[in-house]
């Protein structure tokens, strides 16, 4: 497992309970009661330092690399996938992976940032960084639901939209722009989760949705800590500072009154337990979806337009 800074004693308390384990099943010693003892004692020391960790340390959590990515939830939560690819313009980008699929036997559009999970995977999903392909294929999507009348469901994990010449010559402001627009317009449910990280327009391409939630240790940003540490201080080493200043946790959303609620992550984190993460998130949104049936399509998107209407105002 990637190391943290701030979660060495953990690791060493685990990695002493595998010594014993295999200790166990080598000698024959029964060490169970001691076992026993070092798990409990790294539950205790897993919650007590995930339960203050700074604004930083949310920053790293976010972005731990064996979090659970885009397609370990299609994978566990929604059965009969069928990815579609491309934005019908220029170009398919694998930053974003969308399509249909069934979530607890409710048909739904479904898309998301996919980071990957290795070197290889990660190059070809582009980190999550996503082109200006990524948003035209995002509203496509989001027409088709809207056509056939399917919920629409995003998973949001991206440090932010590419920032490279070929995604500024292709109109990548504008298609962010469209995106939003055609959240808002469409007349069907969205519910958007910040599974990771949340960055800028490319996060909220795809979550202005009817109901917004964060991953307990999630972050949502106009701009990554580093990059406002360079402005401001014209230095990254300020990124500590800047990401406390961003006030960009799922705690500081939550009470700003900008995403409607956090989902709980196990002890230690959702890089140590997918299944129940995965689970924990799956029955937000069919408690979400479910909420938003009796709405017809004028009140869905009524509800939308006034949700983020009314952020910021006192």
């Amino acid at each position: 497992m990637a190391q943290l800074d701030f979660e060495k004693p953990i690791l060493e308390l685990e990695a002493k309970i595998n010594e014993l384990q295999n200790m166990s099943g080598d000698t024959g010693f029964n060490i169970a009661d001691e076992i026993a003892r070092l798990d409990s004692k790294a539950q205790k020391l897993r919650e007590q330092t995930y339960s203050k960790l700074t604004a930083a340390q949310k920053v790293q959590v976010a972005r731990h690399p064996e979090r659970p990515h885009f397609g370990d939830y299609i994978k566990h939560m929604i059965t009969d996938f069928t990815p579609l690819a491309g934005d019908r313009n220029f170009a398919e980008d694998h930053a974003l992976v969308g399509g249909l699929g069934r979530l607890n036997g409710r048909s739904v559009v479904i898309m998301g940032q996919e980071k990957g999970s290795d070197t290889e995977s990660s190059i070809y999903h582009n980190f999550g960084m996503a082109l200006s392909e990524v948003y035209r294929k995002a509203q496509r999507l989001m027409h088709m639901a809207d056509q056939f009348g399917l919920p629409i469901v995003s998973l949001v994990d991206t440090a932010g939209a590419y920032p490279g010449v070929g995604a500024e010559e292709r109109g990548q402001s504008e298609a962010i722009a469209k995106s939003i627009e055609t959240c808002l317009r469409v007349g069907v449910p969205i519910v958007s989760v910040i599974i990771g990280e949340g960055g800028s327009g490319g996060a909220i391409a795809i979550a202005t949705g009817n109901k917004v939630y964060m991953l307990e240790h999630s972050i949502y940003s106009v701009i990554s800590p580093e990059g406002c540490a360079s402005i401001l201080w014209r230095s990254a080493e300020y990124a500590k500072d800047a990401a406390a200043a961003l006030k960009l946790t799922a705690q500081d959303m939550t009470q700003n009154g900008l995403v409607d609620g956090i989902i709980t992550e196990p002890a230690g984190g959702a890089h140590r337990d997918h299944a129940t993460t995965i689970d924990n998130v799956s029955k937000i949104i069919e408690k979400s979806l479910k909420s938003l049936d009796d709405m017809d399509k004028e009140a869905l998107i009524r509800d939308r337009r006034e949700k983020f209407l009314a952020m910021g105002r006192m």
